[in-house]
């Protein structure tokens, strides 16, 4: 477990470093369209290194925002205060701050930088559609996310996706400004070229990135979680539950950026293909928690 940690505090620096580089390469191939500027570049390596630092320290204020949850005090649901603060306790890490999502679909969530700073969601469906045990090991699963680091990775991923594919964009639209105004230059168009391959494919490594850092976590963090309450058996069951009932019903809040943050897929079932899922399959979750 230690190793792991320190493992994904490492891939946090990395990740930041990949964005950084990315932004950077975005931004040559505007310098050598329009001229050369090398200004262009030093500019989105800054403007990259602040939004990175935004997605560091208040990446988890955004998660939760684009959520819809409601942070809560202990007087407000005694039954789930208690339930996250006794297995924080047990876990060995500060209690997190807690809110709910005012949703029907069973789903949950973990986000922060670090276990001081973090904040676990619930929704209202998932509080009222499970027993205790059931409960006891979603909950368990995402406090592992936290200890384990794997909150601070998942929230540099949000803000990755986002500012990569906005940039993308940016540049296909310049494209389309310019015309056909350089192409008497073999360079320049040369440039272009390239420039048009990495404004495609930049979402897509993004999305790479997402997905190589999600579905090792969701193993981790379900052994961990059953490490936790010593129960495996009550992790199975909840992901049952949670996969019958969220099968045709998504997560009115969800969106891609997001979706790797959830404790279950929030899209429907059939949305999403098995490759490009940022979640392990069900069947395969349960099968490892009931071989343990």
């Amino acid at each position: 477990m230690y190793s792991q940690i320190a493992s994904n505090k490492r891939k946090s620096l990395l990740l930041m470093l990949i964005f950084i580089v990315v932004i950077a390469g975005l931004a040559w191939i505007f310098s050598k369209i329009y001229g050369g500027n090398a200004d262009m570049v030093v500019i989105a390596i800054v403007f990259a290194s602040g939004m990175s630092l935004i997605s560091f320290f208040a990446g988890d204020k955004i998660a939760l925002a684009t959520a819809g949850a409601k942070a809560i005090a202990k007087q407000e649901n005694p039954y789930v205060y208690r339930l996250v603060e006794n297995l924080s306790i047990t876990a060995g890490i500060p209690t997190p701050k807690i809110h709910i999502i005012n949703e029907p679909q069973m789903n949950a969530f973990a986000t922060g930088r670090d276990p001081k700073h973090s904040s676990i969601a619930l929704t209202t469906g998932l509080i009222a559609g499970l027993n205790n045990e059931e409960l006891e090991g979603v909950v368990a699963h995402e406090l592992s996310h936290i200890k384990n680091y794997d909150i601070r990775v998942m929230m540099v991923v949000i803000v990755c996706i986002g500012i990569i594919t906005l940039l993308s964009d940016w540049l296909l639209h310049s494209f389309l400004w310019r015309g056909n105004r350089d192409s008497e230059n073999k360079a320049n168009a040369v440039i272009m070229i390239i420039g048009l391959i990495l404004a495609i494919l930049s979402p897509l490594f993004a999305q790479l990135i997402q997905l190589a850092v999600s579905r090792k976590r969701e193993f981790l963090a379900d052994a961990s979680g059953a490490l936790l309450t010593r129960y495996p058996e009550g992790l199975a069951k909840a992901l049952e539950k949670i996969s019958v009932q969220n099968a045709n019903h998504p997560l009115r809040h969800s969106n891609k950026a997001t979706a790797h943050l959830y404790f279950a897929n929030p899209f429907k079932a059939e949305s999403v293909s098995k490759l490009f899922s940022t979640h392990p399959p069900v069947a395969e979750r349960i099968k490892a928690l009931r071989s343990m």
